[in-house]
């Protein structure tokens, strides 16, 4: 008879997001995960499966508890051009910037992987497709208040915001001074959204 997991699944993605999350797929060995898991390679393959296999469900967890905060912060502003400014400038939220030269796994992923990696690509499609539907009801709802012109395409002004917040994603890996990027990204938002 098996014997029952003696561990927390959701610890164990966690602690494996992270590992992917600072070093990238390719930097991650089979020892790293053993070691942030606290698992035996027998215990966390028989549990996730194969390094890819850890990673795509690693990858799958994080995308949809970010789609959740990120549908929670839109919904719970009480105005959506607020939560439209909030969701563009998210990569610069953290004031030492820390947040900013991390980067989103997502983010990361996508640019080390989905070339050729199309599990990959085709959760970074899902995931965006996601967001820019998330946005757009925000845009919808900006456009009831009175604070986004009625004529506005919501979904490609949903997918213009989100180019744009990952333009800042990557610019932020890059380096760039926390307080360069701030003024980006201010200047992003007064192209993109309305004065008001």
């Amino acid at each position: 008879m098996a014997r029952p997991r003696q561990f927390d699944e959701d610890e164990v993605l966690r602690a494996v997001r992270d590992q992917f999350w600072d070093a990238g797929y390719a930097a991650t060995s089979l020892e790293d995960l053993m070691r942030v898991s606290g698992l035996g390679k027998g215990s966390l393959y028989a549990a996730f499966g194969d390094k890819h296999q850890l990673f795509l469900r690693a990858l799958r967890s994080y995308n949809d508890t970010s789609c959740g905060y990120l549908r929670e912060m839109l919904t719970s502003t009480p105005r959506a051009l607020d939560a439209l400014r909030a969701f563009l400038a998210a990569p610069v939220s953290d004031p030492g910037g820390a947040a900013a030269r991390r980067g989103c796994l997502m983010a990361n992923s996508t640019y080390e992987l989905a070339t050729a990696d199309p599990d990959v690509l085709a959760e970074a499609r899902r995931t965006y497709e996601r967001t820019s539907a998330l946005v757009a009801e925000c845009v919808v709802r900006a456009q009831h208040e009175g604070d986004v012109p009625a004529d506005a395409d919501p979904i490609e002004a949903a997918r213009a915001l989100l180019a744009a917040q990952q333009g800042l994603v990557f610019m932020g890996r890059t380096g760039l001074d926390i307080d360069k990027l701030t003024v980006t990204a201010r200047t992003l938002a007064a192209q993109l959204l309305p004065d008001a």
